[in-house]
């Protein structure tokens, strides 16, 4: 809402843009204020402002600036985006957490990898009889309880591991100038 004393003297952002009178009790005016007329011509063009002004009084008043906000911020998607409006700009963000995610459980297996391979053994093998450690071309085998512990929600690959590794390893973007190591098509970087 519009706090300033100019706010009684200029009409809302929608009453100065349909050019009629903003009257006291007027229902755009406290989520149009003055200073936002492309809010409000927004909303205008992909809504409507009849629309507009059935759905502000159909519903509480508490939710009426929720769905102001709502509207405006699908209009101006749908202004940027005609086709696909702010589902495109969802569908973009989804696509980038999934390849941010692959790129996380893979930076994770490495350190697990690496993890693994600085673990001593607990017991040594016995004289004249070869460990199946070190037959294992990564190195010992994970153990299950110490490094694959998940923290969060399930399906997260996320991993409880030690927090300072005495090694670096290469980044799975760094090999990739695009910055799409995953193939996901011309999307950019955040």
């Amino acid at each position: 809402m519009a706090s300033s004393s100019s706010a009684y003297n200029s009409p809302c952002a929608a009453c100065k843009f349909l050019r009629r009178k903003c009257m006291p009790g007027c229902v755009f005016a406290p989520y149009f204020p003055p200073e936002e007329p492309q809010k409000f011509a927004n909303v205008h063009k992909i809504f409507g402002a009849s629309n507009v002004t059935k759905l502000l009084n159909e519903i509480l008043p508490h939710q009426r600036e929720d769905a102001v906000n709502s509207l405006a911020y699908e209009a101006e998607a749908r202004v940027r985006d005609p086709v696909y409006g702010c589902v495109g700009a969802i569908s973009f963000l989804q696509r980038q957490v999934e390849r941010l995610q692959k790129e996380l459980d893979a930076a994770n297996a490495d350190l697990i990898r690496f993890a693994c391979s600085e673990i001593p053994t607990a017991l040594p093998a016995p004289q004249g009889v070869m460990s199946s450690v070190h037959h294992h071309p990564m190195g010992p085998r994970p153990r299950p309880v110490e490094l694959n512990r998940r923290m969060g929600n399930e399906g997260g690959g996320f991993y409880q591991t030690p927090s300072a590794f005495p090694f670096t390893y290469s980044l799975p973007w760094s090999d990739n100038p695009s910055g799409d190591s995953h193939g996901g098509g011309g999307e950019g970087k955040i």
